[in-house]
């Protein structure tokens, strides 16, 4: 559900995006657009560092928030909490992660990008309007490091955003689960779902970051 990739050039530098189903656009001094009209709603942007201490802050309160759901006075108290940290570590942790597994391999970030999703129907259909609409996060590369990585460095940077919006997430229930959390039973088994979900439509989406994957990874 989530992966996508927008590219821009200008004079000095060229900027790619990795967020959540994107369409490629090329935008410079004589823009062309080379998708469909369907493209992501952003909302702002932030430096590198703004947007890595808003991720991290986002992360930690999701840890306090599975603290809370173990020592919760009721079942009811304890399954918000534990739902409140599964949301904040779907939406903290994709770009972050782009980050994170890029910088490990040379590649440089110019900023991130706060805005909805750019492939609604990666959503069950009920959904599709508000996915369009909350703040996800979407990083920006720098062109001359994304030149000097090689296929397989780009390749695990895209598959790294999707893959811990999968993975994080679940982990966390499964956590409250081992943990005794009260309702940690039924709402893993849904985390589980979701996530496998999440990974099937971005496998199989045009423009999320698995196919940019296998591109990097076709030389294209």
């Amino acid at each position: 559900m989530r992966g996508h990739l927008q590219e821009r050039e200008s004079r000095k530098y060229e900027i790619k995006v990795f967020t959540s189903g994107l369409k490629p656009v090329v935008t410079g001094a004589s823009s062309q657009t080379m998708s469909s009209p369907n493209q992501r709603k952003n909302f702002g942007r932030l430096s590198v560092l703004t947007g890595n201490t808003l991720q991290i802050a986002g992360i930690a309160a999701a840890c306090l928030a599975l603290a809370a759901a173990r020592s919760a006075p009721s079942k009811a108290a304890a399954i918000v909490a534990m739902i409140f940290a599964w949301l904040l570590l779907y939406f903290f942790c994709h770009g972050i992660a782009h980050w994170a597994v890029g910088r490990l391999l040379g590649v440089r970030f110019a900023f991130y990008t706060i805005g909805g999703t750019g492939n609604p129907e990666g959503y069950p259909t009920g959904l599709r309007w508000v996915f369009e609409h909350l703040p996800f996060f979407g990083v920006q590369t720098e062109k001359t490091s994304m030149q000097k990585a090689s296929p397989m460095a780009k390749a695990i940077m895209w598959s790294a955003g999707v893959t811990s919006s999968a993975v994080v997430p679940t982990l966390g229930v499964l956590c409250a689960w081992r943990s005794g959390v009260r309702g940690s039973k039924l709402f893993l088994i849904f985390a589980v779902i979701w996530a496998i979900a999440t990974l099937a439509s971005n496998w199989t989406s045009r423009t999320g970051d698995y196919s940019k994957a296998r591109r990097a990874l076709a030389g294209q």
